[in-house]
């Protein structure tokens, strides 16, 4: 039955590799390189050296030239690797190529990502996700995951020939298993954004707004939703350290309650098979009334980082809609002119720290801010005869003071929009 290569058991001792091009890139593919070995950290597999290789231009052999690509096996062995973990994007013929000239186990960083992926993935919806795109990057790199599909079997000499045919016939196999299962997955993904849309249709239906917290891997999204629902997801300094979206539900201080998600991080080259897999995740983002875009303050590549989101933002097309940018960690900053810096650079900026819980009643209050054109707070002067209002302000609005004085009632109500015109005159000046 067709699955997805799993990595030798024994891998616990990695070389990592990133092959530059351009000198003028070099900062940035050393981040890259730094960002790799925390995602290496992150699946638990050892990392024994990292090397930055340069090549005048790309091969398609190997990337980089035959003699280059023999230091960096040399350099491996040296380090007694059972892997070699490149930061670059390997194509199936590349992979194989560097497979057979060291005979070791090789990856790259699109593979990690997916590994982590399938570690974390928690609800089902997650899982076909991970699952779907891991099978469309393992798809064409099957002749090269199964080596017994390629070796000869016993028999005479001439049974070679028969046997490689074999082989053959089995990658076919596989192939057909493969697409079997990669459309089964589609379909089942396509039934969980239909009760997705039903369960939003519902929230839209109530008139519930909602908000999408976004931001670059590790930035402490999952931190700040803890803070202020008081919830208990988990949040770690580790990169995807929760994949799945999470849902809850707060209390503004004008009295009306906004329902807030935590998404997956975002995190530069990600591949793109991620970026549509996860297009069901991210529909909260496409979906929310405004994004909280939150950014690591105290990461010098801070700027990188919010590139990044607004990159896969834009590829959603949701790069317009209301955002408030939520620079967090600011305990870390020691330098107040770094702070201010930021503040200018980017719009609509809130400072907190979501681990001391710094800021926060200013984000709830920007929050507010954000809905301003969706509801009012308003006090009605009703005559107990029409309960029909009254019934309407139980109905469609948050009640939040009840008072009666002779005949009438005073309620007090955080009043959607399209209610708001159907009381008007009854409004308590």
């Amino acid at each position: 039955m067709f699955e997805v290569r799993e990595k030798p058991e024994m891998v616990e001792r990695a070389l990592l590799v990133r092959i530059g091009f351009d000198r003028r890139q070099e900062d940035e593919e050393l981040s890259l390189l730094e960002e790799l070995e925390e995602l290496v950290d992150t699946l638990g597999v050892g990392v024994v050296a990292v090397e930055f290789a340069r090549s005048r231009s790309m091969h398609k052999r190997y990337l980089c030239g035959t003699g280059k690509a023999s230091e960096l096996i040399e350099l491996a062995k040296a380090h007694e690797c059972d892997c070699l973990i490149f930061d670059n994007m390997l194509s199936p013929s590349q992979q194989k190529n560097w497979e057979e000239l060291g005979e070791i186990c090789v990856i790259d960083r699109e593979e990690v990502i997916l590994d982590i992926f399938a570690q974390r993935a928690q609800t089902k919806e997650a899982r076909l996700q991970v699952e779907l795109a891991r099978m469309q990057y393992a798809l064409p790199r099957l002749s090269r995951m199964w080596g017994h599909l390629d070796r000869e079997g016993g028999g005479s000499a001439g049974g070679g020939g028969a046997s490689r045919g074999m082989g053959e016939q089995q990658v076919e196999v596989d192939r057909r298993l493969a697409h079997k299962r990669i459309d089964r997955a589609k379909r089942e993904l396509a039934e969980v954004r239909t009760q997705r849309a039903t369960r939003r249709k519902e929230r839209e239906k109530n008139a519930t707004p909602h908000a999408a917290i976004v931001g670059y891997t590790n930035a402490g999204k999952s931190t700040l939703l803890n803070q202020i629902t008081g919830s208990d997801i988990m949040a770690k300094d580790m990169l995807f350290a929760t994949l799945d979206t999470t849902t809850r539900s707060i209390e503004l201080p004008d009295g009306q309650t906004l329902m807030l998600t935590d998404t997956v991080g975002f995190i530069r080259n990600l591949p793109h098979r991620l970026v549509e897999a996860f297009k069901a995740t991210l529909e909260e983002a496409i979906h929310a009334d405004f994004i909280l875009h939150v950014l690591d303050s105290s990461s010098p590549e801070a700027i990188q980082f919010y590139e990044t989101t607004m990159g896969v933002l834009e590829e959603l097309g949701v790069e317009d809609k209301p955002m408030v940018t939520v620079l967090n960690k600011i305990d870390l900053i020691e330098d107040d002119a770094i702070l201010s810096s930021l503040e200018d650079r980017f719009p609509n900026v809130i400072l907190v720290s979501a681990y001391q819980g710094l800021g926060m009643e200013e984000l709830l209050l920007k929050c507010s801010e954000m809905l301003g054109d969706r509801v009012r707070k308003r006090t009605y002067r009703l005559p107990q005869s029409r309960g029909d209002l009254v019934g309407l302000l139980h109905e469609e609005c948050k009640v939040v003071s009840v008072d009666y004085e002779g005949n009438e009632i005073l309620m007090t109500a955080i009043v959607p929009a399209d209610v708001a015109g159907r009381l008007d005159r009854f409004i308590e000046v």
